[in-house]
């Protein structure tokens, strides 16, 4: 068991260390609301995995897998929501050079935790990947959906661990994400690069 969790922490750390929608989501969130928008954005993203793990553990991604139109429907809406994210992004461009930011307000204080658990659920390949690499890793007789289970939290508090070192960083450097020379030059990247991660899900 213990070889089977080094192994697993060390593929999991990888994947985790890989840039993807849901770190640029948890980044947008830092440049728009500092901290505290950067927590937001990524509770919610860690809600929609443990929701996919919980799915993985109970059979539910498999079935997703198998019913061909529940998985093309659910990644094109994912694509779809990516690259609206992306286009609302980039047209903050605009208004951060007219005036300034009005992104804590009450309403997107709300929906910095809704963006990251949103991202993360429309993504059905997160689902697929819990019930290819949980069960894999699964040492011989021990209890599968226990330890599918266990390995699932692990990854969840490997992202925590990630998630938590970019707020920190941030955090140090938060007036200047949040100058709005340096914002805009975020929210160009960020924005291109959700497009890209949503015309990719949807059309793979």
């Amino acid at each position: 068991m213990l070889s089977s969790l080094a192994s697993f922490t060390l593929a999991s750390t990888l994947l985790v260390l890989l840039p993807g929608p849901d770190s640029l989501v948890v980044m947008r969130g830092l440049a728009r609301g500092g901290r505290a928008g950067g927590v937001r954005t990524s509770l919610g993203v860690m809600t929609g995995l443990l929701v996919w793990i919980l799915a993985a553990v109970l059979g539910l991604s498999a079935i997703l897998q198998m019913s061909e139109i529940g998985y093309e429907v659910l990644k094109i809406v994912g694509g779809c929501y990516l690259v609206l994210l992306g286009i609302q992004t980039l047209r903050s461009i605009r208004s951060l050079r007219s005036g300034p930011s009005v992104d804590e307000a009450p309403s997107s204080r709300r929906a910095g935790f809704l963006t990251g658990f949103t991202t993360d659920i429309l993504n059905p390949k997160i689902g697929i990947m819990f019930i290819t690499l949980l069960p894999g890793f699964v040492p011989d007789g021990a209890p599968v959906a226990w330890t599918t289970l266990g390995f699932g939290l692990v990854y969840l508090a490997l992202t925590g661990v990630y998630f938590a070192v970019l707020i920190v960083a941030a955090d140090r450097i938060g007036a200047w994400m949040r100058a709005p020379r340096i914002r805009r030059r975020i929210d160009l990247v960020a924005g291109l690069a959700l497009v890209g991660f949503g015309l990719r899900l949807a059309t793979e």
